[in-house]
């Protein structure tokens, strides 16, 4: 499974490889994408951002000052229980990821 990221397409494979070994890589892969809007990678990505817009919104001169800073964010979104607010629900998944999952008869 992959995200909807733009270069996890098999066109990317075309710009990486010469075309002989990017359709051999191609009929490897089946490309199953997320859904946009109900991934863990997104949950990943929102947490990314409020991150890079609370604590790394500015010059940190040294890798072990941004450790410090970021520790500390991490500790204090613990300490506040902070939470996204995911709306996407397990009925949802059903729904969109229905493809996925293999059809069972019951008699």
């Amino acid at each position: 499974m992959m995200d909807n990221l733009n270069t996890h397409s098999a066109a990317s494979l075309y710009e990486t490889f010469m075309p002989e070994q990017a359709k051999a890589l191609r009929d490897r892969f089946e490309f199953v994408y997320t859904p946009k809007h109900g991934s863990w990678l997104n949950m990943a990505e929102i947490e990314i951002n409020v991150l890079a817009g609370q604590c790394l919104d500015r010059r940190i001169d040294s890798l072990e000052r941004m450790r410090k800073e970021v520790a500390a964010w991490q500790q204090r979104r613990n300490q506040l229980d902070a939470k996204i607010n995911w709306q996407f629900t397990t009925q949802d998944a059903r729904v969109k990821l229905r493809s996925l999952y293999p059809q069972i008869e019951v008699c």
